[in-house]
């Protein structure tokens, strides 16, 4: 919505920057990669008290990253592509945080942890450059105060 170029570059840099995170990590949650069940899936699974259920949680979140990796890529659904990323994002963030996961499962240095940050950081950028449309969505769905007609 009248972006100067800049910003419109940025937005589809961050945009491309979350698809592609998110497409290339599906290869492990999609196809059981054990490091995929056994450095982040099973240890939420054991500590939410359902260790029987990794599957379900990871197949779940393999559809939602697959769902904001496509919704941001259409500019009409950006704002709730980038919304859900910056949701899982920020789970990913918590349970690597707080959670069983720790900052660095995989003795990489934290690499998925500082992937985690970056893709969130890219979804609150999206964000922030399409504030308006966002408070337009926002106001569509009863939360916030409505735009004033300018």
């Amino acid at each position: 919505m009248g972006k100067t170029l800049p910003l419109r570059l940025v937005t589809w840099a961050a945009s491309l920057w979350i698809a592609g995170e998110f497409l290339w990590y599906e290869q492990y949650k999609l196809t059981g990669n054990q490091g995929s069940i056994d450095g982040v899936f099973q240890p939420l699974a054991n500590w939410f008290g359902i260790p029987a259920h990794e599957r379900p949680i990871r197949l779940c979140v393999a559809l939602l990253e697959i769902a904001a990796a496509v919704l941001v890529l259409v500019p009409r659904t950006r704002i709730p592509g980038a919304l859900l990323a910056l949701g899982l994002m920020s789970g990913a963030i918590f349970f690597h945080t707080i959670g069983p996961i720790g900052i660095d499962p995989y003795g990489d240095g934290g690499g998925l942890f500082k992937e985690a940050c970056f893709t969130w950081t890219m979804a609150l950028l999206i964000l922030v450059i399409h504030r308006d449309e966002l408070q337009i969505l926002a106001a569509r769905f009863g939360l916030g105060p409505r735009p004033s007609a300018a």
